[in-house]
């Protein structure tokens, strides 16, 4: 492969981790209704459910996070190391939750398991949530400058610049809220959906698609206000000298261009709407997870795309415009995106384990028999 092609190829990498990502958030999007169930039995059904999964999406995101920072060296050290407070909120949301489902139901708990089951609550809450502000600022820019030359300076070698606020300023921005909010119910709403699914208790299908139509019909309205949001945003051009500058409808005219990105997200579109009805319409169909988790990988495929596809930045800068990152300006050398692509060959094989470990989890479901044994 040629230098632009193994970019190209990378950054399909990270928005297919990024997309699977974003469908594993139905955890947090479970956690985030607990306190909800009608009584203890119902929240222990739950959790008992969730506990199956909450380790695939903690391994998704320290994958996602792994895979930028080997292919994409720049935006890692621009954000993750510049946005530190943002992330640092992230990363302990998700420290919490491995916890909490370690310790709960230790014996000595001193605590009590609703002590941990609050902070279940607390990264259902706050991970899908901050996720969305960082996503978001992606596509609306944060407040950060890049210069490379400082690498020859001794005396200041970091290479980018930040803000005071170091990342909490993007909580300040309506647009990443708007963002943040739209992910926390699309992951309520996959919640609902993946309870159905997988618990086998009539009470619980009852509540779900109660829970359904109502965190359905809010990530609906969120979805479209975000999609108008974003197709009338600036976003940050890049001509063939490397040139940036500020593009008004640069969204927009990216899925005209990108036609087939454009068909993607319609597909999606039609998929997660097609799971949400019909679970509704039809209280005995238990496949919406499916129907609406390939629609939710698709969509956000297409984001990605537009993101970072037709010479866009992916990360741009309000401060400065010619710092904004591309993935042709924040890639790692050729022989190190070579070696990774090669090993990637086994992607489909971890994917193709992770799809068995999920059947094999997933037998027979979830029911009292599961949390009798846990006690």
């Amino acid at each position: 492969m040629d230098y632009i092609l193994l970019q190209n190829y990378w950054w399909l990498i990270m928005s297919v981790l990024g997309a699977l990502l974003v469908f594993m958030l139905f955890v947090q999007g479970g956690q985030s209704m607990l306190f909800g169930a009608r009584d203890e039995r119902h929240r222990a059904l739950y959790i008992h459910s969730l506990g199956r999964k909450w380790e695939l999406t903690f391994t998704t995101l320290v994958t996602f996070g792994g895979a930028f920072f080997a292919s994409f060296p720049l935006f890692y050290s621009t954000s993750f190391g510049g946005a530190y407070w943002l992330w640092m909120l992230i990363l302990l949301s998700f420290v919490i939750q491995a916890i909490s489902y370690e310790y709960r139901m230790k014996r000595g708990n001193v605590y009590g398991s609703r002590f941990y089951d609050t902070l279940l609550l607390v990264n259902g809450v706050a991970g899908p949530l901050l996720l969305g502000v960082a996503v978001a600022t992606m596509f609306f820019g944060a407040e950060f400058t890049v210069t490379k030359s400082n690498l020859l300076n001794v005396q200041s070698a970091t290479i980018s610049t930040w803000s005071p606020t170091h990342g909490l300023e993007a909580l300040a921005c309506w647009k990443n809220l708007l963002f943040g909010l739209m992910v926390l119910m699309l992951a309520r709403t996959l919640a609902s959906l993946y309870f159905i699914n997988n618990i086998v208790d009539d009470e619980v299908n009852r509540d779900q698609h109660r829970a359904l139509l109502i965190n359905g019909g809010l990530f609906v309205v969120l979805f479209l206000a975000v999609v108008a949001v974003l197709l009338t945003s600036r976003g940050v051009a890049v001509d063939a000298q490397g040139n940036a500058q500020w593009e008004d409808y640069r969204y927009f005219t990216n899925y005209l261009t990108l036609w087939w990105a454009l068909v993607v997200l319609l597909l999606g579109v039609v998929l997660v709407l097609w799971g949400v009805i019909r679970s509704l319409l039809a209280p005995a169909w238990r496949g919406g997870i499916w129907a609406a988790g390939v629609g939710t990988v698709l969509v956000v495929l297409t984001l990605f795309w537009v993101l970072g596809y037709n010479d866009t930045a992916y990360y741009p800068s309000l401060l400065d415009v010619q710092s904004s990152l591309t993935i042709r300006n924040s890639s790692s050398s050729p022989f190190t995106l070579t070696a990774m692509s090669i090993v990637s060959v086994l992607v489909p094989f971890v994917l193709g384990y992770i799809a068995y470990c999920w059947y094999r989890m997933d037998r027979g479901g979830t029911g009292d028999s599961d949390i009798n044994s846990a006690h």
